[in-house]
């Protein structure tokens, strides 16, 4: 039985987000974190410690933006961007967080370079309703 609401997930989410990529706390972002946290991204290290080191390694103009976000039961999907991360291309994201104990416990990811106007076949942008600057 889940101890939170998908409703309450998500909020949760949405904070650790917020709290390790745009305010880099990460004093404050390990009450988000399960100390047991189980990484299945092959562009993060292991664990909670490999994702933090991997956000202090990125420059400080990384920031994440949310677009849409979904929650069932203890999974959470959300959809976002991540830019300023010194690469030539933002990242268009689909997290997966499975929730435990009100805390991030496992994740995965889905990641796209974001396409310009003139790189977009369907001629819609990747993430919001305008293609990035």
């Amino acid at each position: 039985m889940a101890d939170t609401s998908p409703e309450q997930n998500k909020a949760l989410v949405l904070e650790a987000f917020d709290t390790l990529f745009n305010k880099r706390d990460y004093a404050a972002a390990k009450q988000f974190w399960s100390d047991q946290y189980i990484q299945h991204s092959a562009h993060i290290p292991p664990g909670r410690d490999g994702l933090f080191n991997l956000v202090r390694a990125l420059p400080d103009t990384l920031r994440y933006e949310s677009h849409v976000i979904l929650a069932e039961g203890d999974y959470v999907i959300a959809h976002g961007r991540f830019s300023g991360h010194g690469r030539p291309a933002s990242w268009v994201a689909a997290d997966v967080v499975r929730m435990e104990n009100g805390k991030l416990a496992e994740h995965w990811d889905v990641l796209q370079d974001e396409a310009t106007q003139a790189e977009s076949l369907s001629g819609l942008p990747m993430f919001g309703d305008r293609f990035p600057a």
